[in-house]
C-alpha cells in the first residue's frame, strides 16, 4: 500500500445486551486486545483506541495500546472517530479507518482492504466490506446488518430487515462487516450533520452519510470476517472458537 492509514478503534463501555462487552475475557484477554491486535498487523502507521470510560483506557494502556479518552455524549462510534481526527489535526484527505472493537477474529487483511478501497476512489466518501450470506435465518436475524450496492459497488441501502426481498432463488445476499474507511475531512462533516430518520429507525449510522447524499464504497471482503460479539451467543461462540485455535497451536 503506498499511502498510509490510521486505525482508530471506538469502543464503550455501555450495551444493552453485554454490559462491558471490550473487557469481556476471551482465553484470557479481554475482546479489545484481540481487535486491537489484528489492527497490530495490518498496514496502519498508527492505531489509537478511543473510549469514554476510564475503565477501557486503563485495560487498553496496559496491553501497549495509544489511547484517548473522548466525550460520553456520542450517539455513534464515527462522531467518536470525528473527535478523534479534530483533536488530532489531520489533514483533510488522511484516510481513517474504523475498526469496531467487536469484531473478534476480524483478519488484519480486510483493514488494509477497506482502506485500498478508499484510497482508490476519491469521489467516495466512505468505503466498507460484505460477505455473502447462505441461509434464510442470517437474512431474518435482525443482528446482522444487510447491504445492496450497484455495479460499481456503490451503496444503495443499509438494513436490519431481509434485503432485498425474496421468497426462494433471487440475487446473492450480503452481510455488512462494520468495517469502515474515511477520510479525515468527511468525518468533520458528518459530524455536523444531524442523525437522520433513517439512521434512527434503524440504528444504523451510515445510513446519515446516504440520507445526506454521501457516496459509500462497498467490496466483498478477500477473507471470511470473523464473527462480531453482540450478543452472549456471540460470546460463547468467540470463546469456542479461541479455545479451539489455541489448542491447534
Amino acid at each position: 500500500m503506498t499511502d498510509s492509514f490510521i486505525a482508530v478503534i471506538p469502543s464503550r463501555f455501555a450495551s444493552t445486551r453485554l454490559p462491558g462487552k471490550p473487557l469481556l475475557d476471551i482465553g484470557g484477554k479481554p475482546l479489545l486486545q484481540h481487535v486491537y491486535a489484528a489492527a497490530c498487523h495490518s498496514a496502519a502507521s498508527r492505531i489509537l483506541i478511543a473510549t469514554d470510560d476510564a475503565r477501557i483506557a486503563a485495560a487498553a494502556t496496559a496491553f501497549g495500546a495509544e489511547t484517548m479518552l473522548t466525550s460520553d455524549q456520542h450517539v455513534s462510534g464515527t462522531d467518536r472517530l470525528a473527535e478523534v481526527v479534530t483533536r488530532l489535526d489531520l489533514a483533510d484527505e488522511q484516510v481513517v479507518v474504523n475498526v469496531q472493537g467487536d469484531e473478534f477474529g476480524l483478519p488484519s487483511l480486510l483493514i488494509n482492504q477497506v482502506a485500498e478501497a478508499l484510497l482508490q476512489r476519491p469521489s467516495r466518501a466512505m468505503a466498507t466490506l460484505c460477505e455473502t450470506m447462505h441461509t434464510d435465518a442470517e437474512a431474518q436475524d435482525p443482528n446482522l446488518v444487510k447491504v445492496v450496492f450497484d455495479a460499481t459497488g456503490r451503496a444503495l441501502y443499509f438494513s436490519r430487515a431481509a434485503l432485498p426481498w425474496s421468497d426462494g432463488g433471487g440475487p446473492t445476499r450480503y452481510r455488512h462487516i462494520g468495517l469502515y474507511a474515511y477520510r479525515a475531512g468527511f468525518l468533520r462533516r458528518f459530524a455536523s450533520l444531524p442523525p437522520s430518520p433513517l439512521e434512527q429507525s434503524e440504528r444504523l449510522e451510515q445510513l446519515r452519510a446516504l440520507q445526506h447524499g454521501f457516496e459509500i464504497q462497498v467490496e466483498i471482503a478477500r477473507a471470511a470476517a470473523g464473527a462480531g460479539v453482540d450478543t452472549p451467543a456471540d460470546l460463547a461462540r468467540a470463546r469456542d472458537i479461541e479455545k479451539t485455535t489455541s489448542r491447534g497451536k
